[in-house]
């Protein structure tokens, strides 16, 4: 499966649309936009960088298939951020950081952390609301104007949402871990998927 395919499975689980942000960040990564405007100075503590890769992995957790960790999507966001992001989305992320750091995220119990998460999912949403951007669907553009006339960026929840799934769904690790690998496929016909069986990814 070549990386354009996988993108658009991980668009289609997450609802058939990426973010504005998300989709700039992504032709950023594939080397089509410009260095212009994408500023280097975005970096996280140790301690920032802890909490994204535990975030990430309750996200995505380890079970009879990899987890978030295992295929290092960790490190994926915090390229993705400090690489193909511009300062608003920076901003915000940090700002999500910084609220999960007050909160001693890491080092509360497990019960407490999802606890911590499902009232940020909460908050989340009404952040997109006032955000007011049109989520826009893969290969769609209308919205990139108005994206870089927001003072605010996309909301950390967000944005941890859509560069896990996207970190771990573009690596060989999990996209086989969700998917059928078959390189060389037979004729094309209507099958009956068995239960649990993968779908099929040429």
């Amino acid at each position: 499966m070549n990386r354009r395919t996988a993108i658009t499975h991980v668009a289609t689980m997450l609802g058939g649309a990426f973010s504005a942000p998300t989709l700039l960040a992504m032709k950023r990564w594939e080397g089509r936009v410009p260095a212009e405007g994408f500023p280097a100075e975005f970096t996280l503590t140790e301690n920032q960088k802890l909490i994204v890769a535990e975030v990430a992995e309750m996200i995505i957790p380890k079970t009879t298939t990899p987890g978030a960790k295992d295929v290092d999507v960790p490190a994926f966001i915090t390229m993705m951020l400090q690489d193909c992001y511009k300062t608003p989305e920076h901003k915000s992320f940090l700002e999500g950081l910084n609220n999960l750091e007050k909160k001693q995220f890491l080092s509360v119990n497990a019960g407490q952390r999802t606890a911590l998460l499902q009232q940020v999912e909460i908050d989340s949403a009404e952040e997109m609301k006032a955000y007011q951007v049109q989520q826009t669907k893969m290969g769609d553009n209308e919205d990139r104007e108005q994206m870089a006339a927001q003072a605010k960026g996309l909301p950390f929840w967000r944005l941890m949402k859509e560069l896990t799934m996207l970190g771990y769904f573009t690596s060989e690790e999990g996209i086989k871990s969700s998917f059928e690998y078959v390189p060389i496929p037979g004729k094309l016909e209507m099958i009956q998927m068995k239960p649990n069986q993968k779908s099929f990814a040429y």
